[in-house]
């Protein structure tokens, strides 16, 4: 039970260190030499890197963000593939992983390295939900491109996205804590957007290519 407990608590702890890695962060002030945090909206995230520093660099930090909340899980996946037989039991590896997604998308918003600041980690909560269910990834995904084309407004397409997670969730009939979590983390999306709803409300809200 310690050894087990020991365990889960490393990889949630691993998964919280590999979301907080500052992409958005280190390109601008790789490539501009900028705290990108005082720049646009402030966050970290790829579509301020598209406001602030370019397309290339927003591509590489969309990427980047997407692969490190994937990582996260394929360790839990592939801690629990390889370890004894008995060492993690199979009714609690579903709320390791939900407890590991969840760690992941808060090390983003709340990086370790960067004073607990960062972005509003829609890219890592998909790069999760790649892992989790690829459906409900693809889905989420297509609600976002979705809503995306019509209004061309990210804030906007990532709110549909956090609601669409939920609804997938409960559609295709999955694990009591993967729900929990798509309720946990869309909440968590949403908050993070207080600012983009206030715009959205007020008729401010910039669409892609406008300055904020």
């Amino acid at each position: 039970m310690i050894i087990n407990f020991a365990i889960s608590v490393l990889l949630i702890v691993t998964a919280y260190l590999l979301g907080s890695i500052p992409t958005g962060y280190a390109v601008g002030l790789y490539l501009k030499g900028i705290d990108i945090r005082e720049h646009g909206s402030g966050s970290t995230g790829a579509t301020n890197v598209l406001r602030t520093v370019g397309k290339s660099a927003a591509i590489a930090v969309l990427g980047i963000d997407l692969f490190k909340g994937s990582l996260a899980l394929a360790c839990v996946n592939l801690f629990y593939s390889l370890a004894p037989s008995g060492l993690l039991s199979d009714s609690w590896y579903p709320w390791l992983i939900t407890a590991a997604a969840l760690s992941a998308i808060i090390g983003h918003s709340k990086s370790i390295w960067l004073n607990f600041t960062g972005g509003k980690s829609v890219a890592t909560t998909l790069g999760v939900l790649l892992v989790m269910n690829p459906v409900v990834a693809l889905g989420t995904f297509a609600s976002f491109g979705i809503i995306l084309s019509i209004s061309r407004i990210v804030s906007l397409s990532s709110i549909s996205g956090a609601i669409a997670v939920n609804i997938l969730m409960v559609a295709l009939n999955q694990p009591l804590p993967y729900s929990i979590f798509a309720a946990l983390a869309g909440f968590y999306v949403i908050l993070r957007h207080k600012t983009n709803i206030q715009r959205l409300l007020a008729g401010i809200e910039p669409k892609i290519g406008q300055a904020l």
